[in-house]
């Protein structure tokens, strides 16, 4: 396979996993996806601002999550996130600093 056919079809895998994230798991919440895969939502979209900022593109957190969750987090978080429960919170903690560290907050 030539290499840009492995780039569309890695882009066709990830736009197919944002979609199925972004539009049929709605009721999958970001906490669960991090306490038991490691990353969730957030983590995409810091990955696509990562891969802009390397090559040139100027992108905050904010602008990257707004492109990812195609509307801004905030109003995200109001339609589709619940309160997460102490139990939660504390696996969150653990998972977070294994998974992503402490300095990408």
């Amino acid at each position: 396979m030539d290499d840009q056919t492995r780039i569309e079809l890695e882009a066709a895998a990830f736009r197919t996993l944002r979609e199925h994230l972004m539009e049929k798991r709605t009721d999958v919440q970001n906490i669960d996806m991090m306490n038991l895969a490691g990353f969730c939502r957030n983590c995409l979209s810091r990955w696509y601002q990562e891969a802009a900022n390397e090559r040139g593109i100027e992108m905050s957190k904010d602008e990257a999550r707004e492109i990812y969750y195609g509307m801004p987090y905030s109003e995200w978080k109001d339609k589709f996130q619940t309160e997460a429960s102490a139990d939660q919170q504390a696996a969150f903690k653990v998972a977070f600093a294994e998974n992503v560290g402490e300095d990408k907050a």
